[in-house]
């Protein structure tokens, strides 16, 4: 039986599809865009700092960004409450 590894997951932003195939160096490629050139990849807790830069040193990588999920409390109800989305009324005018 195989101990359980804890991940986080990127989100990169990229140009040119060859860089993809660097992304499977650095963890698990789950889902490529090549239409909308993002990629998301995991990659274990305890290099997940040190990839990250090495990926935002990719010549092709536009930009690299975290994975929310970790850092939202499991507790929340609604989405409003996480603070990355806010409810729009069309009677509220600012």
């Amino acid at each position: 039986m195989t101990d359980l590894v804890a991940r986080r997951s990127l989100i990169i932003y990229f140009h040119g599809k060859r860089v993809i195939k660097n992304f499977h160096h650095y963890g698990s490629v789950r889902y490529v865009s090549k239409r909308l050139h993002y990629a998301i990849i995991y990659v274990d807790q305890e290099k997940y700092a040190e990839a990250k830069d090495q990926i935002k040193g990719l010549k092709a990588v536009n930009k690299v960004i975290d994975s929310v999920l970790p850092d939202l409390d499991p507790t929340l109800t609604t989405l409003e409450q996480t603070g990355l989305y806010k409810q729009h009324d069309e009677d509220d005018k600012e």
